[in-house]
């Protein structure tokens, strides 16, 4: 069952952002557009007007728990393969593993706040979240790289790096443009649909190389 969890990430906040902005359409709190051509909204905004922020925030804290655990059993993963990662590849995924998580949950947590100060930790969320994520897939993607499932770990590290490029485009583009919201709202759709396909190609990595977890008790 455990190694249905990749899936079960890639699958969740898909749900949370396209079916939270389905309920704002209909409710006519949202516009009616094409956030990924138009970039008439940001998927922050699909989480802070009701029904759809009841959706969005009851997917998004629990898929926050959710990467907690795929981080880890990711590491432990990894160190059956061979050749085994390094201890600073393994660090580094744990590390950026609970920087993903804390600042999601940060996110969700002032999602829909106004107070100067409680933007500052939505954004600050924000920021962190993909910051953290896109680290611990880049890194994971590179340590399978060495591994019989070279071709997979290929795919999964040329989605990291167009995030990557994406992110890079967002800074470029909102330092040049007067108005950089669309241009963003488009890089930040597109570049979340891309760090969920990845786990997508987690969970095909882990039941190629016949993964499975278990909890044991040794002798009293």
């Amino acid at each position: 069952m455990l190694r249905w969890l990749p899936f079960i990430a890639g699958v969740l906040p898909l749900i949370a952002m396209f079916g939270a902005f389905a309920l704002g359409v209909a409710y006519e709190v949202l516009p009616n557009c094409n956030p990924l051509i138009d970039g008439c909204c940001s998927i922050s905004a699909t989480g802070r007007q009701p029904p759809g922020s009841y959706l969005f925030r009851a997917i998004m804290l629990p898929q926050g728990l959710l990467l907690g655990f795929v981080w880890y059993l990711s590491v432990l993963w990894l160190r059956k393969l061979e050749p085994t990662p390094t201890t600073a590849t393994c660090l580094i995924i744990l590390v950026a593993g609970v920087i993903n998580v804390v600042a999601l949950i940060v996110y969700v947590t002032f999602l829909s706040t106004t107070e100067p100060i409680y933007e500052f930790m939505r954004r600050t969320g924000i920021y962190f979240g993909f910051l953290g994520m896109a680290v611990a897939q880049l890194t994971i993607a590179i340590a399978l790289l060495r591994t019989r499932i070279r071709p997979l770990a290929q795919a999964m590290l040329s989605i990291s790096l167009v995030v990557v490029a994406l992110g890079i485009l967002n800074l470029a583009l909102k330092s040049v443009l007067a108005d950089p919201d669309p241009a963003e709202n488009r890089i930040e759709w597109i570049a979340t649909i891309l760090m969920q396909a990845w786990y997508f190609l987690l969970f095909v990595a882990w039941r190629r190389t016949g993964a499975d977890f278990s909890v044991r008790v040794g002798p009293t």
